[in-house]
């Protein structure tokens, strides 16, 4: 595997959020986030579940609210 420069690994870390980390950030009511992952509304490699927990991307995010 590549490693990634400590800027890179940072970078990576602080731009994946749960849902409601993103619908405070980005202004969105509660449960948003999560109903557009259960509707599909994320491609592939923006959403995930991890346990109970949907963790987004930021770019998934700038995506959907276009910004």
């Amino acid at each position: 595997m590549d490693e990634m420069k400590n800027g890179e690994l940072e970078e990576a870390l602080f731009s994946v959020y749960t849902t409601r980390e993103a619908e405070k950030i980005w202004g969105l009511a509660e449960n948003t986030v999560n109903k557009w992952c259960n509707r599909g509304k994320f491609y592939e490699n923006e959403a995930r579940k991890s346990g109970k927990v949907w963790l987004v991307t930021r770019n998934g995010m700038n995506r959907l609210t276009r910004k």
